[in-house]
């Protein structure tokens, strides 16, 4: 550091950060949810989405109906219960927690047996399948 003056040694230190920054960046990419609810692993800690799942949701299965259904487990929650009003699609009516894994978002029944599984396809918008292959939709 001989002959570097006190005023280029924040240029430095603040291009080393960002050099470092990217890299990072880089190794820390990827997941199954996209916009801000990206989930991001660094080494064996995995974050959560940060989607407040709380409140009331419409399931929807095409051409085999829809049903409200609310979540608690507040905001940035991991995971919570669930009430379903009535009517849903499949055995969803048995729904009663959900959560987030490496897989996605997570819907159990009363026994703690997964109904589906869903990715982020937007901020208030789930999209995948029922454990039997059917599509569906979980929106606010």
């Amino acid at each position: 550091m001989r002959g570097m003056t006190i005023r280029s040694r924040p240029a430095t230190l603040l291009g080393a950060l960002l050099m470092l920054a990217g890299c990072a960046g880089d190794r820390m990419s990827g997941g199954l949810f996209s916009g801000n609810s990206d989930p991001v692993t660094t080494g064996s800690i995995r974050q959560q989405p940060q989607v407040d799942m709380t409140g009331r949701w419409v399931l929807v299965s095409p051409g085999r109906g829809q049903c409200n259904m609310n979540f608690g487990g507040g905001p940035g929650a991991p995971n919570g219960g669930v009430a379903p009003e009535g009517g849903c699609p499949g055995n969803f009516f048995t729904s009663r927690n959900w959560n987030f894994e490496q897989a996605g978002l997570i819907l159990r029944d009363h026994t703690g047996q997964p109904l589906g599984q869903l990715s982020a396809a937007g901020n208030a918008r789930f999209d995948g399948r029922s454990v039997a292959g059917e599509p569906i939709t979980l929106y606010r």
